[in-house]
């Protein structure tokens, strides 16, 4: 149950991740529109050999603004509660994606007031260190407690809940 006061968030998401190695790109299209290079079909193999897709609009915000690329390890993420196709392999919109490095973590979800994640394992620590950025890479002029961010950070504390100094912080403005 979600305890928000009477205060209806519209804004708020929940995001899952998925992560395993892209086995193809192709550019898609969306109803009967043709395809114009701008949306992305990306077939994902994750771990256990099971197949995910992912479509890759413009909106899709990519850490490190670094280009995918067949063969690459990724990890990608959808809204929860965003409509999805019946249909197998699964097919989601990617809100988000990352590209697997060593020494590299990135979290993608809802932070509350207090800077801890939607599933109480992550708080972040924010000092004057940290770029807190929009999407389009600019600087963002507002608190980042209250939004869905990607957060991106190299190491936490063993604590319940884990806190970290992020190195990059992108609020992912609707």
């Amino acid at each position: 149950m979600d305890f928000n006061f009477g205060r209806p968030d519209f804004r708020r998401n929940r995001f899952e991740p998925v992560t395993g190695t892209i086995v193809d790109m192709t550019p898609t299209r969306i109803g009967n529109r043709r395809a114009n290079g701008c949306m992305i079909f990306v077939a994902l193999e994750d771990a256990d050999g099971n197949p995910v897709n992912f479509v890759v609009t413009p909106s899709t915000f990519v850490v490190g603004f670094e280009t995918l690329s067949v063969g690459m390890n990724c990890t990608f993420w959808y809204a929860t509660d965003a409509p999805v196709p019946m249909i197998y392999p699964p097919q989601y919109n990617a809100v988000a994606a990352a590209q697997t490095r060593n020494g590299r973590f990135v979290d993608v979800g809802y932070y509350n007031m207090s800077l801890i994640n939607d599933s109480q394992s992550l708080q972040l620590n924010i000092d004057g260190s940290v770029n807190v950025r929009t999407t389009n890479n600019q600087y963002f002029q507002g608190s980042p407690a209250n939004h869905n961010l990607a957060v991106v950070y190299s190491s936490s504390t063993r604590s319940i809940p884990a806190q970290t100094t992020p190195m990059e912080v992108y609020v992912l403005c609707d």
